[in-house]
Order: C-alpha cells, then structure tokens, then sequence
C-alpha cells in the first residue's frame, strides 16, 4: 500500500512515515497542497493523509482541484475539530477525518479499515431495509431521517457491518476500535453497544450477544 502524506510540519509528516513504515506501508511527503497535487497528477498513490490548513494551497482547495480520475480514499487532518470542515471534507469527498492532535495508532487504524473496505470492494453506502449507513459521510438514516450517533457508535456500526454474521469478541472491539494500548474494560463496550441500540429503535435487535463471546450483526430483509 502506497500513502501520500500531505501536512506543512515536517515533524507530523514522520510521525506518520514512522508508524505507516511499521505496519509495512509504502510513504511519500509533501509539504503543501500545490506540491501534492503535483505528485498526485504524476504518480500512483492507494491512499492519501491531507492536512487542511497549509500554505500556498489548503487541503480542501487540492482537493477541489483534483481531476476525477486522480481521487484515492482519503483521510483529513485538522487542528480545528469544527462541524464544517468536516461536512465540507465529505462533501468533497474523503473517507474520514481526524483532529489535530490524533493518536498515530489511531490513524494507522483507520488506515487499515479504509483499505481492507477497499479490497473487499464494499459499497460506499451500506442498506438493509430503511436502514442506510453513508460509509463517507458518516451518516446513518432510519427511514429517511438522520440518526445522530457519536463517532465511537459510528465505527462499532461500520466493523459490525464489515463482520456481519460474524461473532466479535469484546476484546476485539477493544483492540480494533480503541487501540492495543487502551486499558479499560468490558464495561466501555458494553455502555457504547447499549447506546448504539437505543438509537437503532427497531434495528436493535439486529446486534445480537453471544453468550460467552460478544456480539454479532445479523442481516434481516423485511419481506
């Protein structure tokens, strides 16, 4: 896998190198968006880290200026957490978004969720029933209408969808949506699985407990 790093601080830019060449990640670096745009019209990258507020050209405009057949799956960084860079990145079209300052371990995970989406070739909006989930937007739609979750829901919906029919183990979670180093325990999972169902209303019961597991996503179509 082959990742453009895109960001004005050269020591966030090895941050990312180092823990992407640890997980046996191919890294180039750019240090603003005209000099990405320039690697990204010549060169063959899977995927691309974009930070947005840099100089000569910001993320969002690289991206705006960005022909078609040139977008890869994207992950946007920022030191702003606010509501419209994000709305405004997935409306341009990224993947996922994190805020400045983020946990490479986290990054790296994302990363991974991203391009194992990519090879399994999973659809960019995922429906069962009146059920929606925009894997982009990071929206979720029962009947129509948005449902607000929290990030944290969001990602335990998706790796469930990703996994459907699958028993997961709480540990799993844990280590994949938490990271490694994380040192709570199961009651953390459990609270976020308990929350998750209250906003699914009548498509809770397709998180299913395994006794002595964990839980499970299961696919049920409404005749």
């Amino acid at each position: 896998m082959k990742i453009l790093a895109v960001d004005d601080e050269a020591m966030i830019r090895e941050v990312i190198k180092e823990y992407c060449l640890a997980s046996n990640f191919e890294v180039e670096e750019a240090d603003s968006g005209k000099s990405a745009l320039k690697k990204l019209q010549t060169n063959t990258y899977d995927l691309l880290v974009l930070d947005i507020m840099m100089p000569e050209m910001d993320g969002f405009t690289m991206l705006e200026n960005l022909s078609e057949d040139r977008r890869i799956p994207t992950i946007m960084l920022s030191a702003r957490g606010e509501e419209y860079d994000k709305l405004r990145g997935f409306e341009l079209g990224i993947d996922d978004y994190l805020t400045k300052p983020f946990s490479p371990k986290e990054l790296i995970a994302r990363i991974k969720a991203i391009h194992n989406r990519v090879l399994q070739k999973l659809p960019n909006i995922y429906k069962l029933n009146t059920l929606e989930l925009n894997f982009s937007a990071h929206l979720l739609k029962i009947d129509n209408k948005i449902v607000n979750i929290t990030p944290k829901e969001f990602e335990i919906l998706t790796y469930f969808i990703e996994n459907k029919n699958i028993a997961i183990s709480r540990e799993q979670l844990l280590s994949k949506l938490w990271g490694y180093d994380y040192f709570g325990d199961d009651r953390t999972v459990d609270t976020h699985i308990k929350m998750l169902r209250n906003n699914l209303g009548r498509y809770r019961d397709h998180i299913i407990t395994v006794r002595g597991v964990g839980y499970k996503f299961v696919e049920v179509k409404e005749e």
